[in-house]
């Protein structure tokens, strides 16, 4: 499979009371954890060695040690985040035995989920996504979405 086979179905998942894990403490697996702190900020773990100062400010549980695959128990999502491309194969496999979903950040041929780029406000959420192929057209769709927002055009206060 390529990468321009993957297909993704655009869905909003209800996470009230479901156990997040987040494997990963650095850069990038601080960036994923500031998305998802917008959202939802109970029952999410970071699971990672080490983290970064940014992550140490987020309202998540932290565990510092290295992964295991009993980790994974009980998490109904799994964000992988290490920048160890074997490790994060692994752990996308333990976690398809589990039957958890699991993104991998920067590794769409191993994600059954991806996070697209989000406008939020209020109760408002506008998600754009480009299949995986283009990160940086979402950003940017999402942006110009924002601008209009904040120009009045997008009016988001009417009923």
């Amino acid at each position: 499979m390529q990468r321009e086979d993957l297909r993704f179905l655009p869905v909003s998942i209800n996470v009230t009371g479901k156990k997040i894990l987040l494997i990963g403490g650095g850069k990038v697996a601080t960036h994923k954890a500031s998305i998802l702190a917008r959202f939802v900020t109970e029952n999410v773990t970071v699971l990672s060695p080490d983290f970064t100062a940014e992550m140490c400010e987020l309202p998540f549980d932290r565990v510092q040690k290295t992964y295991e695959p009993n980790d994974l128990d009980g998490f109904f999502l799994v964000y992988v985040c290490t920048g160890d491309h074997a490790l994060n194969e692994q752990i996308k496999a333990d976690a398809e035995q589990r039957g958890i979903l699991t993104s991998v950040c920067d590794a769409p041929m191993l994600c059954d989920f991806v996070s697209p780029a989000i406008f939020k406000h209020d109760h408002l959420t506008i998600a754009v996504s480009s299949n995986a192929q283009n990160v940086y057209q979402s950003i940017a769709v999402r942006d110009r979405i924002a601008q209009l927002s904040h120009d009045g055009i997008l009016q988001l206060n009417q009923p």
